[in-house]
């Protein structure tokens, strides 16, 4: 009984970063504030009270429309709420994360694997609508991963090598995002890609990330050979497919996959 309020109160919190998300995922393209302007509708700007913002609840009760305007509210934020509250639940369950014996080390790897996610959560709902990875988000996860290597070096002892190889390449593409190529093109998104992978590569191993990778380009080929099926050759363009959002996603469900094997063989 214990276990499942456990792994229930992490749901919750789960539900509760999912309806942060969808605020961040909206306001961060707008360059606005997500820590401290209350939130509102985007289509009457009324400013939401607390019975508005309970996550998946407040969404059900209100018939997926606004209090105030009556206007429809996007179901993906429904189901980014409840998607969130899963990915929480089932990476706590992956490290076989037991409430009667908590192991620091597995607490430490929890924290640092959900706020891990967190970011990745809302790169890829930003690249998904936007196709663009947000560079405040990437500061975010370089700044996570290097707290997280300082802790494995001095707690736990652990060799770091790896780790300050794949971060000190992180830093050189921000470098040459942010100094060098931000004067000499538009779109620095082939570069933003290689730091989002550089992260992964030190949370996920690299087998995680060569994984994540396999996996998103089966899944454009197989996009690209459907909609050739369908004769809509015109929609498929691979400079606009969101390859960030499909890292994402498969870097989750690889991370859970192999932690689940790994805790259980």
């Amino acid at each position: 009984m214990e276990q499942f309020i456990f792994y229930l109160l992490i749901f919750c919190i789960g539900t509760l970063f999912g309806s942060f998300f969808t605020l961040a995922v909206y306001r961060l393209p707008l360059h606005q504030d997500i820590t401290h302007k209350r939130s509102y509708c985007p289509n009457c700007n009324h400013k939401l009270g607390f019975w508005d913002m309970i996550p998946i609840l407040s969404y059900l009760a209100l018939g997926g429309k606004c209090r105030y305007c009556k206007q429809k509210i996007r179901i993906r934020y429904l189901f980014l709420e409840i998607f969130t509250g899963i990915i929480f639940l089932l990476f706590a369950m992956s490290i076989n994360l037991s409430f009667q014996i908590l192991e620091i080390s597995k607490l430490v790897y929890l924290v640092v694997g959900l706020l891990y996610f967190s970011g990745l959560i809302i790169i890829a709902g930003i690249d998904k609508e936007k196709h663009n990875i947000c560079k405040s988000v990437i500061l975010y996860e370089t700044v996570l991963m290097a707290i997280y290597i300082i802790y494995l070096y001095i707690v736990e002892k652990t060799n770091i090598y790896r780790y300050v190889m794949y971060f000190f390449a992180l830093f050189i593409f921000i470098v040459m995002d942010n100094y060098y190529l931000k004067k000499k093109v538009k779109s620095s998104y082939v570069l933003e890609i290689l730091e989002l992978s550089s992260i992964m590569t030190i949370f996920s191993y690299e087998i995680g990330y060569i994984l994540s990778v396999f996996l998103t380009l089966v899944t454009i080929g197989i996009e690209g050979i459907l909609r050739k099926i369908q004769k809509n050759k015109k929609t498929f363009n691979l400079k606009n497919l969101p390859i960030g959002f499909y890292l994402v996603v498969f870097n989750i469900i690889v991370i859970i996959g192999i932690n689940w094997l790994a805790c259980r063989w």
